[in-house]
């Protein structure tokens, strides 16, 4: 007996300390570099409703929000390879996407393939909600969500980079969705930051997108504790002569 509760132990050990130990945060930043372009505003004068949330300054475009110092928001930054077909639950919790003031909210989110994604309606106002998969695997949807529908729920069953969504009741809005197979991915905030949290020790391919910007790839590894690094710098192409 003495010796089958060693065993025990010592498994329950090796097994808390694998979880536990022998992984670590992915921390960055994404910097854009080059002149940072004026978001024009968005012209909601065709649907009162929209147009009256926004009486202290319109709401102005999203698809390059940077700081003067070019800390750059709405990157979407993934393990792309390394985790060598290893399989993940799916979170029980939903990912939710709003739509506040005629604009989507968040701009850009991650999702892991057959999680839930709960659309809300906050506004009381008619929108239509259209995804737009290229992967053939995942359905698109496309459902009109008047002001008392306040929520659909959708899924994605496959990995994709990115399904874009747009309303065509309102053509300026947009988001983006990014679907993944495992749960390393992150989207980085106001000052450009981001976190992967409890990335297995390793090597891997980590990739940063962002809808107008061509992407950047770095190899990382991971040490079985701790914090590792890594930093983007993401520019235009040069323009065709």
């Amino acid at each position: 007996m003495f010796f089958l509760n060693k065993f025990i132990l010592i498994t329950f050990l090796i097994l808390f300390k694998s979880n536990f130990v022998f992984a670590g945060d992915v921390k960055g930043n994404v910097k854009y570099e080059g002149g940072i372009p004026k978001m024009k505003p968005i012209k909601m004068a065709a649907d009162p409703i929209c147009d009256g949330q926004h009486a202290g300054g319109p709401a102005r475009s999203e698809w390059l929000l940077a700081k003067d110092d070019g800390s750059l928001r709405n990157v979407f930054v993934y393990v792309e390879d390394g985790l060598n077909g290893k399989k993940f639950d799916i979170p029980s919790e939903p990912v939710v996407l709003d739509q506040i003031g005629c604009i989507y909210v968040p701009h850009v989110i991650g999702v892991q393939a057959g999680q839930n994604i709960d659309i809300l309606n906050s506004d009381g106002t008619l929108h239509n909600v259209h995804s737009m998969p290229k992967n053939k695997n995942n359905t698109a949807f496309n459902e009109a969500m008047p002001g008392a529908r306040k929520k659909i729920t959708k899924k994605f069953d496959d990995k994709e980079v990115m399904v874009r969504m747009k309303c065509d009741v309102h053509p300026w809005m947009g988001a983006y969705i990014g679907v993944m197979n495992h749960p390393y991915f992150a989207v980085t905030d106001e000052n450009g930051n981001f976190t992967i949290k409890n990335l297995p020790a390793g090597e891997y391919t980590l990739k940063a997108w962002h809808e107008r910007l061509p992407a950047k790839t770095a190899t990382i590894k991971v040490g079985e504790d701790g914090e590792t690094s890594v930093n983007f710098v993401m520019k235009r192409p040069p323009k065709k002569e």
